[in-house]
Parts: C-alpha cells; structure tokens; sequence
C-alpha cells in the first residue's frame, strides 16, 4: 500500500506532519511532500520517498498570490499523477482549496483529512471583522466540501470535530490525534519559575501581565523561551528558540508552565484559540511540569480541571487569580502527584500509534 502524505507549506521536521510520516512508514510505503525555501532533490530512504517542494515566500501581495498560485499548481499535479492509494492531507491549496480533494476522489483514492486548526476562523484570521464574516461563510461551505470528499477526517481536539460537524451537518469517520509531546520527562530539580514557551510571538493581555507582575514580587522568576521579551516584567528570564529535547530540559525545570495566547486581536471567543490543545501544552506536562491555564481555553481548561494537571485561571480578576497560584505553589506536592499518575496520557507511543495505524489503514 502507498500514502502520498501532502505536509503543503509545513517544513520536512515539522513535529505533527512527521510524526504520521514516521508512522505510516512502518505500514506502508509512503511518498511525503514538504516545503523548502531552497533547491533540493528528491530522495529516498527506508521507505519513505521524500518530495521537497521550493516555496520562497514573499511580503509583496501580489507576487505572494502568484507564487502561491503556481505552488497549488504543483501540489495539485502531484495529486494528480503521484501513484498512492491513500491520500493524506495535512492541510489545503490556498488558491486551490478543493482541487486536490476531487482529483484524488476522481481517481478513487482514500481520502484522509488531517484538521490541524478551526479552519473556517483560521484560515485569514486577522482579517477586519465585516471581511472576516464573509470570509468564514465562503470558508464553511469549502470545508464542508472537502469533508464532503475525504473518507476520514482526524482532528486536534473532540471539541473543534464536535462544532465542525454540527455547523455543517455532516459527520465522517473522526479520530481525535492531539499534538502529543513525544518525549517525557521526570524533573530532579524545580526553580520557583513559571516558564512560558512560544516559537511564534504571542501576545499576553494586560491582566495576564499584572498577575505576572505580583508573582513576581514574592520571588517568583517568569522565563520565556523562544520570543524575545520579558513582557516587561521585572525578575525574568528570556531564552531563545532551542531544540525540541533542550527546550523539554528548560520547561521541566520550572514550577508551572503558562498556557495562555491571543491568535486574533480583540476576540476572546476565537474558536481556533478556545478549543485548542497546542504543542505547549502537552510537552508542558510531557515534562512534568504543570500548567497555568487561562478559562477560556474550552479545551485545555476541561482536561487540566478533569486531570488535576494545573490550575485554570480567570485573569480578568486578577487577585483571586494571584491567590489561585500562590496556593498552588503551597500545594505543589499535590498536583505533581496527580501529574504524574496522567503523564503518558499526553506522550506519544507505541499504544496511539497503533490506534492511528488502524483508523487511517483499516
């Protein structure tokens, strides 16, 4: 059996995309597309079949859209005559959002649709309002196609699989694969910090920083790892981007790790942030460190409340949350022994792949 895996504008190591590469290579023969932003040449090795696509990205609108154009163009050619019996779809053609659906399908192939985000919010999702509106309404009736023509549909979290269904009255075949951390950790030393990790820079609002702020006092260190600011919170620590092993080494020294981000400026109810279960969250506890988790995120805040691996926080009232964390640093011992009793619950292994394995091959 073949699985052509489409990773579209995800880089080779890209953790979520490789990881079903790795996967479906013990199974199958598998053809893996991915972006590059320099020449490389096709190679193979095991029995995976590596297919760099070049993509330099552009700030100019209108050459972006042309170059992205033309990328589409090839990914949907790879689609079209790439021999595979699976097709696995990590994301889809901007310009082209159907076309390699219904190739695939006219071609009688199994569809796998892997949902990294809430699409319909996420794709474009800094537009300003009365466009974004619009936008969401053309976005539901494309996802609702593609989900449509794919066989079976993986998602990051039930409760993003649970809207999505329900919005478009329509339900496939559905595995939940949230971003699992893919090693664990057992912490011999604990600073008294609280460690907030993030590749992208995401921003914190102004409630979150005060809480911060009076943390701080009692000798609380923040430390961030992979953006560059302190927030302006005094008593901090700023790391750069490190890689994925030294970064587990960074966050599990740290008491607690913050879960707490703003996709879209001025939306609290965005439905890609709210119903989230990021990397950061999981390699957080993956580390053996516990979570700082804001409310609002639907998700997180109903595994953390389920699991006792955290504490969830409403940081619009800032002193009671204060108090929530001071008590929680008290009653360390507590949560840590919960942590660990779930801890693999939240690692990648041999358990999840298998299941994996069996929904998308079976």
């Amino acid at each position: 059996m073949k699985v052509l895996i489409i990773g579209y504008t995800h880089s080779k190591n890209d953790k979520r995309v490789f990881r079903t590469v790795q996967a479906l290579s013990k199974r199958c023969r598998v053809i893996y597309q991915y972006l590059t932003e320099k020449k490389e040449h096709p190679i193979e090795e095991g029995n995976i079949e590596y297919l760099p696509v070049c993509y330099i990205r552009e700030e100019n609108l209108l050459k972006k859209f042309f170059k992205r154009r033309n990328f589409d163009k090839m990914i949907c050619k790879l689609v079209a005559e790439e021999d595979y019996d699976i097709l696995y779809m990590h994301h889809f053609p901007a310009t082209k959002p159907i076309e390699p659906f219904k190739i695939a399908k006219k071609r009688g192939k199994k569809i796998i649709y892997d949902v990294h985000e809430h699409h319909p919010q996420n794709f474009l999702g800094n537009l300003p309002v009365p466009l974004r509106w619009i936008k969401e309404q053309v976005m539901w009736w494309v996802f609702k196609r593609q989900i449509a023509f794919s066989d079976r549909c993986i998602f990051v979290s039930k409760e993003i699989a649970d809207d999505v269904f329900k919005t478009i009255g329509l339900e496939k075949p559905h595995l939940v694969v949230p971003n699992y951390a893919s090693v664990s950790m057992d912490p011999e030393k604990k600073e008294d910090e609280i460690c907030f990790v993030g590749k992208t820079f995401r921003s914190l609002s102004t409630e979150e920083i005060q809480i911060l702020k009076e943390l701080a006092k009692d000798g609380i260190r923040f430390k961030v790892i992979g953006m560059n600011t302190n927030f302006g919170i005094e008593n901090s620590k700023v790391l750069p981007f490190l890689p994925y092993e030294e970064m587990m080494k960074e966050v599990s020294k740290a008491k607690f790790s913050w879960i707490s981000f703003q996709t879209v400026v001025k939306s609290d109810r965005y439905k890609n942030d709210i119903f989230s279960l990021p990397h950061k969250f999981f390699d957080s506890i993956a580390a053996g460190t516990p979570v700082v988790v804001n409310k609002r995120f639907v998700s997180m805040a109903k595994i953390v409340e389920e699991k006792k691996v955290g504490i969830v926080i409403d940081p619009k009232n800032v002193k009671e949350s204060v108090e929530k964390i001071r008590k929680a640093f008290l009653n360390y011992g507590e949560i840590m022994e919960s942590l660990k009793k779930h801890q693999r619950a939240f690692v990648w292994d041999e358990e999840k792949e298998e299941r994996f394995l069996d929904f998308v091959l079976t």
